[in-house]
């Protein structure tokens, strides 16, 4: 099967009322570096990453998803994508143009099925990046995104249908069914993915560590800052990564996470995995239990911008 047009996750851009509190948080404690800023908006980059940026903040009245953007291989295809949507009815924010942010590039944005908001370019300049040294705890790159939606099953579906992605696995709560789909676009298990949950919103972002030594010392300057853990430290049996999970300042999911299993485009087949056993959700048996507590911090609060473009 052909891979999708669309190569890889490059930033995930979010925004809220406490702008001032989110940067210290993300550059000061959660290792990345910020790169550039303009009026009320910062890009904040990973070290081991080739990406401009990774991560976008931006300051608005409501605490909102700005945006996910993925990358193209060229300018011929962002053209071709965007066509593809239009004629499937997919409601196009803007067509294929020049980017005015860092490392500009040509790209276009469209809401996917929950009205999230989707942007794919290509031609974006790289940034100067650099091997992440042994007990560093910085992060290496951007690793997955995942969401929330109220009707996950047509959200998949969504992804597969008119981005191309591939489902990799699966999780399933004993009798209570399926809750979580693991999306692909390229060789990583996944780099996107979508829970179950009452509402439309961010469940969590996720950021590669160099190795399990780097992400257990990041681990642990969270928990000596008195930031509050979620869930973790484990490691999960889908894709077979660790994890580490810890909430923002304004109460969004961010997670640690390494060792991502890459897997073979056209031969790997999903599974389903039974979250009821317990080598299913952590394979070492080191995390808190997945419980309530934990499942209403990932549910988030409602995204207020569903449907809305951002202004930038």
């Amino acid at each position: 099967m052909t891979k999708p047009l669309i190569t890889h996750l490059r930033h995930v851009a979010i925004a809220a009322p406490d702008l001032d509190r989110q940067l210290a948080f993300y550059r000061d404690l959660w290792g990345l570096t910020h790169t550039e800023s303009d009026t009320g908006v910062h890009f904040l980059a990973a070290e081991g990453s080739p990406e401009q940026y990774i991560l976008r903040l931006r300051q608005a009245e409501d605490k909102r998803l700005d945006l996910v953007a993925f990358g193209a291989g060229s300018v011929e295809d962002v053209d071709t994508f965007a066509a593809e949507l239009a004629r499937k009815g997919v409601r196009i924010i803007h067509e294929p143009r020049k980017i005015d942010t860092p490392g500009g590039g040509y790209g276009f944005r469209f809401f996917d099925g929950d009205g999230r908001v989707v942007e794919v370019s290509s031609d974006v300049a790289t940034r100067e990046f650099r091997a992440i040294e042994e007990r560093e705890s910085t992060p290496v790159r951007l690793s997955h995104f995942v969401v929330n939606s109220d009707h996950p099953e047509a959200t998949v579906a969504w992804y597969v249908e008119h981005l191309g992605f591939k489902l990799s696995d699966t999780l399933r709560l004993g009798p209570r069914g399926d809750f979580m789909w693991f999306l692909r676009c390229n060789d990583w298990h996944h780099s996107f993915a979508v829970s179950r949950s009452p509402h439309v919103a961010v469940n969590h972002i996720s950021f590669e560590m160099r190795g399990v030594d780097e992400y257990l010392r990041g681990t642990g300057r969270l928990l000596r800052e008195g930031i509050q853990k979620v869930w973790g430290p484990g490691r999960h049996k889908a894709g077979d990564n660790t994890f580490s999970y810890f909430m923002d300042k304004v109460g969004n999911c961010v997670e640690y996470t390494t060792e991502l299993e890459t897997v073979d485009w056209d031969q790997h087949h999903p599974s389903v995995y039974d979250v009821t056993v317990p080598d299913n959700i952590d394979q070492w048996g080191t995390a808190n239990l997945m419980n309530e507590f934990v499942a209403k911090q990932m549910h988030n609060d409602p995204d207020r911008g569903v449907f809305v473009a951002p202004p930038l």
